[in-house]
C-alpha cells in the first residue's frame, strides 16, 4: 500500500530506524527526532510521493504528509518494533528556545480546553442565528441554550487548574477542585461585582483590607495557584511519610494554595490579566483596521517559528470578558491567504506532478491548517509567503474595519463559518475574500514559476 511505499522510502532517508531516538505525529507532520542529522537526505525525501515538504524545527525533523495519511504512516514506521520511542515532548522541549518554551507549554495547558470552548462558541452561533431568524424561544429553552453557552465559562477556572496541574505533574483532580474552589458560589461573582450588584468580600490581615471575590472567566489566577500547587504536591510526597501521604499531601496543598490564592496570588494575577487583556484590545482596536493589519500579516510568521500557542490564552481571555473573538477574524484570512498563494504556485506550475502536489497542500489551508502550504510550496518560493503574508494584513485589516469577532475559538476559514452565524456571517466571506484574492493576484503576477 501507498503508506508502507512511503514509510519504506522515508527510513531509507533518515539512516533507518536505528537512527530514530523517538518519532510521533501531529494533524499533518511526523516528527522525528534522530540520532544523526547529517543522515538525512532531503531532496529524496522531498521527491517521495506522497511527501508534501519537510523542515527542521525545534530539533525536529518534520515530514509533512497530510490529515489522514500521516497517521497510516506513523504506523507503519512504529509497526512491530517497540524499541522506538514514540513521544517527543521531552527532548523536542529540550532543542527548544525560551519564547518557544513557553508558548508549548501554555499550548499544552490550552489546546485540551479549546474542543469545548469550539463547542461553546458553535451553540452560541447556532443561537444568534436562531434569532436573528426571528425564531423567538420560550424561557425554558432560552435557559437550556444558557446552559450550553455559559457553563464552559462559568467554571473556566476549574479547566484551566485542572489542565495546567496535569501538564506540570500534580493531581488533576486536585487541580479541579483548586479551580472549583475560585469560583464557589460562597465569594461574590466577578460578573456581578464588575457590574455593581455585588461588593467584593474585604478581609483585614495586620491592617490591609484584602478584596476577595470569586474569579469567573479568569485564567492567570488559576493557572498560577495551580502550577504552584503543582510543585507544593511534589515536594510534599518527598517528605510525608507514605502512612499519611493520602490524607496530609491533598490536605496541605489545598489549604496552602487557597490561602496564597485567595489572598496573593488572585488579587496579583487578576489585576496583571486585566492590564494585559486591555492592552490587548487597544492594540487591536486601533483605528482604521491598522491593528488587525498587523494582527493579520504577522500571524504565519509567528506559526513558523512555533510560538503561536502562546496567543490561546489572550483567545480565552477575550472570550471570558466579552463573549466575542476579534483576534480569530483577524487571522483566519491570513491563513486562508496561505491556501490561495499555494494555488497560484500550483496554476503556475507546468510539471503536472508538482501542480497536483501542491494543490494538495493548498487544501488543508482552507480548512485551518497551513503547514502543508507554507513548508511544502509558499516557505520553499519565499516570495508567495510574503504575498500571502500581505494578503492576511488585508484580511486583518478588513476585520479590524467592520468590528468582525467570532463567538468561539480554534477553528478557521471554511470551519470557522459556524462561529459567524450571528449576523456576521457577509463581513467573515469579505475578509476571507479579501486575504485569498490578495495573495492569490500577487503571486500570479509577480511569482515566476521558474523560481
Amino acid at each position: 500500500m501507498k503508506e508502507q511505499t512511503v514509510a519504506k522510502l522515508i527510513l531509507e532517508n533518515i539512516g533507518g530506524k536505528e537512527n530514530i531516538k523517538s518519532v510521533e505525529h501531529c494533524a499533518t507532520r511526523l516528527r522525528l527526532i534522530l540520532a544523526d542529522n547529517e543522515k538525512i537526505n532531503t531532496k529524496a525525501i522531498e521527491d517521495i510521493d506522497g511527501v508534501k515538504g519537510q523542515f527542521m524545527s525545534a530539533g525536529q525533523f518534520q515530514i509533512i504528509l497530510g490529515t489522514g495519511f500521516v497517521n497510516k504512516v506513523y504506523a507503519c514506521i512504529v509497526e512491530g518494533d517497540t524499541e522506538i520511542k514514540t513521544d517527543n515532548k521531552a527532548e523536542a522541549y529540550s532543542n527548544m528556545t525560551l519564547p518557544q518554551k513557553i508558548s508549548r507549554t501554555l499550548g499544552d495547558i490550552f489546546v485540551p480546553i479549546i474542543p469545548v470552548l469550539v463547542a461553546t462558541g458553535l451553540f452560541m452561533g447556532l443561537r444568534g442565528l436562531l434569532t436573528n431568524l426571528g425564531i423567538s424561544m420560550d424561557d425554558n429553552l432560552m435557559l437550556m441554550s444558557e446552559v450550553l453557552t455559559d457553563t464552559a465559562f462559568a467554571f473556566l477556572p476549574a479547566l484551566v487548574a485542572y489542565s495546567a496541574m496535569k501538564k506540570f505533574g500534580g493531581n488533576p483532580v486536585v487541580g479541579m477542585v483548586l479551580g472549583l474552589m475560585l469560583v464557589a458560589p460562597q465569594l461574590p461573582n466577578a460578573y456581578n461585582v464588575a457590574a455593581g450588584s455585588a461588593s467584593p468580600i474585604y478581609l483585614n490581615l495586620v491592617g490591609i483590607n484584602i478584596p476577595i471575590v470569586g474569579y469567573q472567566g479568569s485564567v492567570l489566577p488559576a493557572l498560577v495557584i495551580a502550577i504552584f500547587a503543582a510543585k507544593l504536591e511534589k515536594s510534599l510526597h518527598k517528605v510525608v511519610p507514605n502512612v499519611l501521604d493520602l490524607i496530609v499531601t491533598p490536605f496541605l496543598t489545598l489549604f496552602v494554595s487557597m490561602i496564597l490564592g485567595l489572598l496573593v496570588v488572585g488579587p496579583i494575577m487578576h489585576e496583571s490579566e486585566v492590564l494585559i487583556l486591555n492592552l490587548f484590545k487597544s492594540f487591536i482596536s486601533i483605528p482604521f483596521g491598522l491593528g488587525g493589519a498587523i494582527v493579520g500579516g504577522l500571524n504565519q510568521l509567528i506559526v513558523v517559528t512555533g510560538i503561536h500557542h502562546i496567543f490561546n490564552a489572550l483567545e480565552v481571555e477575550l472570550l471570558a470578558d466579552t463573549g466575542l473573538n476579534p483576534y480569530n477574524a483577524m487571522i483566519t484570512g491570513a491563513i486562508a491567504a496561505q491556501g490561495a498563494a499555494a494555488l497560484a504556485v500550483a496554476f503556475k506550475t507546468r510539471d503536472s506532478k508538482k501542480r497536483s502536489l501542491y494543490i494538495s497542500s493548498a487544501i488543508p489551508a482552507f480548512l485551518g491548517i497551513t503547514e502543508a502550504a507554507i513548508f511544502g510550496v509558499n516557505l520553499r518560493f519565499i516570495k508567495p509567503f510574503i504575498f500571502a503574508c500581505i494578503g492576511g494584513a488585508a484580511a486583518g485589516m478588513l476585520a479590524g474595519m467592520i468590528n468582525l469577532a467570532g463567538t468561539g475559538m480554534g477553528i478557521t476559514v471554511l470551519p470557522g463559518t459556524l462561529l459567524y452565524l450571528n449576523g456576521q456571517l457577509l463581513g467573515y466571506v469579505a475578509v476571507l475574500a479579501v486575504g485569498m484574492a490578495v495573495a492569490f493576484i500577487l503571486t500570479t503576477f509577480f511569482f515566476k514559476s521558474e523560481e
